[in-house]
């Protein structure tokens, strides 16, 4: 059996992640406002030993929501629901660095993290979507670079204020009367361009120390960012040598940093359509690609590009040659991606709003079982993954064919652990728990 695990995190979507997931006959729209349909969709993911189940979130109301289901439960509070429900399985939120205060977020984490004794991720966004901004009194959305910014400094106060109490600070000893060691409880007392925050935090270092850092931006600015700070990334890529490309170069940037890249776990996303044959797999997948709205498709695609293709034939050509990348930086990755797919392939317009449907760009692929264990082993094993975000198209039903088919393949060819070794989100991913900044040996090695 090979020492090296996947690693596999459950990405719910509450539908699935196709974009026409919520009109099939196998949706669940019904229940996408009910909790105990995300606890009914978590125990099973801990019952085969996912490592995480992981929530996008953003603040704002998507565009097109006409035509699909774009809003979604605040994802703090609904894995707080979640932890009560599991007692495994690591719970993982995203949360906008450019739309919250560092102290209120690492009361939410912290406190997420004590709920679950030990089981919190946060995947740290700046936040893509221009409308946002006026939700929170800005005029305008701050430009990428300015995020990534505010970002880097925002990372510096959150960790203090985790750090800010001491492992062994927290006393609770009745007979001296002594609660808490306050030499062991320190003010942070930072004061920058984006923050001032005195700090300490009012509740005590959470049990995985930090919860784990999580990252989803593949820009310039975010695979500096991941590499100086993430502690795993999730990514986006359409092929093999892409992410072979990815992988090598965040654990060489890792290197730069002085970090271990064993420290780093890289997750691209996996959407599979599977079957028990590779035709039945493809007759599913057209059976969500027809149910695509247009309308809603170019919506997405107009995000991605800045191309707005709206009275087009959707059956000529994509005019690759109306793509401007002069102005994106925001979105460099995603249009990249799209990019190369237009590249490659030659598609439609019609074909590519079919090829971005399925996951927003990530991974899509359909056949029977070992077909998809085939190709996850192939990136495992050849420097493109250290495990996969897995998306299912629609929900329940495309998670259980996974983990009921895909999962007890991976496991017989010694790719995926039969139990789990510890109880935090770090012990899933082998990742060490950090000594606070304050703790004597490291202010000795400082």
């Amino acid at each position: 059996m090979s020492k090296r695990q996947l690693s596999l995190n459950f990405f719910i979507y509450p539908d699935g992640h196709h974009e026409a997931a919520w009109r099939h006959k196998a949706s669940t729209t019904d229940r996408i406002l009910d909790v105990t349909y995300y606890q009914e969709l978590a125990q099973p993911a801990e019952a085969h030993k996912f490592d995480a189940v992981f929530f996008a979130d953003g603040p704002a109301l998507a565009d097109n929501v006409r035509y699909a289901q774009r809003f979604r439960l605040e994802p703090i509070t609904l894995l707080t629901a979640i932890a009560s429900a599991t007692k495994r399985i690591g719970l993982i939120a995203t949360a906008s660095t450019t739309y919250t205060e560092p102290y209120n977020l690492a009361r939410l984490f912290a406190s997420l993290d004590h709920i679950s004794r030990g089981r919190a991720g946060w995947n740290i966004v700046t936040t893509s979507s221009p409308q946002a901004a006026q939700n929170f009194g800005l005029p305008e959305h701050p430009p990428h670079h300015e995020r990534y910014e505010r970002a880097r400094e925002y990372l510096d106060v959150i960790t203090r204020l985790w750090d800010s109490w001491e492992d062994d600070a927290l006393v609770n000893d009745p007979v001296s009367g002594i609660f808490a060691d306050t030499s062991k409880i320190h003010a942070i007392d930072h004061i920058g361009k984006h923050f001032r925050v005195r700090g300490p935090l009012n509740v005590s270092r959470p049990p995985q120390g930090r919860p784990v850092y999580v990252q989803a931006g593949s820009s310039e600015d975010g695979r500096a960012f991941a590499a100086r700070f993430a502690e795993a990334i999730f990514t986006a890529h359409q092929t093999l040598a892409s992410a072979q490309e990815f992988y090598a170069d965040i654990k060489r940037q890792t290197r730069g940093f002085d970090r271990s890249p064993d420290q780093i776990k890289i997750l691209p996303g996996i959407s599979p359509f599977i079957a028990s044959t590779q035709v039945e797999a493809d007759r599913l997948q057209e059976e969500f690609n027809a149910l695509i709205q247009p309308e809603f498709s170019l919506t997405q695609l107009r995000q991605m590009t800045g191309l707005d293709l709206t009275g087009f034939d959707l059956d000529g050509p994509f005019p690759r040659h109306l793509i401007d990348t002069s102005g994106a930086r925001g979105v460099a990755s995603r249009l990249k991606l799209v990019v190369d797919i237009v590249d490659r392939e030659k598609p439609t317009i019609r074909q590519l709003v079919q090829r971005l449907a399925g996951a927003r760009g990530h991974w899509v692929i359909a056949g029977p079982p070992e077909k998809i264990a085939d190709n996850i082993q192939t990136w495992f094993e050849n420097g493109a993954a250290d495990g996969f975000n897995v998306m299912p198209p629609f929900l329940p039903g495309g998670f259980d064919l996974f983990a009921g088919q895909v999962v007890p393949i991976l496991r017989k060819r010694g790719l995926f652990r039969h139990d789990y070794i510890g109880r935090t989100l770090r012990d899933h991913y082998g990742l060490d728990r950090p000594e606070s900044v304050f703790s004597r040996s490291v202010e000795a090695i400082a």
